[in-house]
């Protein structure tokens, strides 16, 4: 059955280097005679892409991944009658892209300076700078803040003129200190070689220990110190991804070059990654910021329309917040991350009637749901909130992890639970 420009039915999802190794082994087997017509559509998760981490979302660009696909590969599906689904990340870049690199390249001379998220720049007037160089925002604007990890989320890089500048980084980070040898250190040690020596193997011993240049111990090569902090953090990199500032005329250009991009390879529906966490200002949440969220989710669909694409905000929050059917009255598809849950809960309780009236809302609310048993976010339970008592959520995580799941955490804290990571064929003993 379709429905405007795509068709409604079974969905495969897949990453293309897990099924096949490539899109082409995807497609081969889509070709086999059993297959014919099972799947009206194809969520082909962003590997697809040319990405470094979080399993494809973190986006360095939107081309082709040509180690996994090719134009000629989305051809043969659009050819077979199946519709792409692909993501967009809203909220984030890696830090190997273009933009981000030019940053760390031309610092304040950048075309893209104000690109991704200046922290200090952000909270200028709504905080206390700190000794390490970043503004604490006042408490009182930190109340309604959800973060994804312990602490600020700041990535702290060099300007080429030395400068440290914190940019938001709500996901994953990490900074690189390379090993270095006795040629590196010559200069600094004027052409002696045995302090050159001797410099390099202390400061490849806490790398190795995790620890930062200023933490290792020179003895008595102190004298050294301050030139060898500067070399090592003038040569550090980064991994990453930057959140995106939807102020900047840049980034909404970039917005709409990506979904013309998607358009391109095919996609009919795009499903946005991230988007809850891209509008911020101080003093409201930097998740699902209201008004925020809903006039950008307005703009990129005004984007979207005229090149075809239906969107799917992707969004886990707990039933009883009911963003899932403000999403739905606003006119958008939304995911069924309620369903894997209730149905486990069914079957381990030989009861459907939760399921069920979560069937009845569906259909009475006539929303339209992309339904699944489970996704490359795993099994989400903390979504189940308000549609089940906390002891039975915390039954079903047990049960799946009795039968080989894990729980992913928030915070590393069991108490913060976000979803459990196992196959639904496990999950079902």
């Amino acid at each position: 059955m379709c429905d405007g420009d795509f068709c409604l039915g079974p969905m495969l999802n897949a990453y293309p280097d897990s099924l096949g190794g490539t899109l082409k082994g995807c497609i081969s087997f889509l070709e086999q005679p059993e297959m014919k017509d099972v799947f009206s559509s194809f969520y082909i998760l962003p590997s697809l892409f040319n990405t470094d981490l979080d399993r494809g979302f973190s986006v360095i660009d939107y081309r082709l991944n040509d180690l996994l696909a090719e134009q000629t590969d989305l051809d043969a599906l659009r050819s077979m009658g199946i519709d792409l689904k692909l993501d967009f990340v809203l909220n984030h870049a890696s830090v190997l892209s273009e933009q981000f690199q030019d940053i760390l390249k031309n610092g304040e001379q950048s075309l893209y300076r104000d690109f991704f998220i200046d922290w200090n720049r952000f909270w200028a007037g709504h905080g206390t700078m700190t000794e390490e160089g970043y503004i604490r925002p006042d408490p009182e604007l930190l109340q309604n803040m959800f973060f994804r990890k312990p602490g600020l989320p700041i990535l702290m890089v060099q300007f080429p003129d030395g400068s440290n500048v914190p940019y938001w980084n709500t996901f994953y980070q990490e900074v690189v200190y390379s090993h270095v040898d006795a040629q590196d250190f010559m200069a600094i040690t004027h052409g002696k070689y045995a302090p050159a020596v001797r410099l390099a193997s202390l400061v490849n011993a806490a790398v190795e220990q995790g620890k930062w240049p200023e933490q290792t111990e020179l003895g008595q090569l102190e004298v050294y110190r301050g030139a060898v902090v500067d070399f090592m953090e003038r040569n550090r990199r980064y991994l990453g991804q930057m959140d995106l500032n939807i102020r900047s005329p840049l980034v909404w250009e970039f917005y709409k070059n990506t979904l013309q991009t998607l358009a391109g390879y095919g996609a009919k529906i795009v499903r946005l990654d991230a988007f809850a966490y891209a509008p911020k200002e101080p003093g409201a949440r930097n998740f699902l910021n209201d008004p925020g969220t809903w006039e950008l989710l307005g703009k990129v669909t005004d984007l979207a329309k005229p090149l075809g694409i239906t969107l799917l905000p992707e969004i886990h929050a707990s039933y009883a917040e009911g963003t899932y059917r403000t999403i739905a009255e606003k006119g958008y598809m939304v995911y069924d991350f309620f369903l894997p849950g209730l149905l486990l809960d069914a079957l381990e309780r030989r009861s459907g009637e939760v399921l069920v009236q979560w069937i009845r809302e569906i259909c009475e609310r006539k929303m339209l749901t992309v339904n699944m048993l489970g996704c490359h976010d795993g099994i989400p339970l903390l979504d189940l909130k308000g549609l089940l008592p906390e002891e039975r959520i915390q039954s079903l995580i047990d049960t799946v992890v009795s039968r080989g799941g894990y729980v992913k955490d928030l915070h590393g804290a069991k108490n913060v639970y976000y979803q459990v990571n196992a196959t639904y064929y496990s999950a079902l003993g």
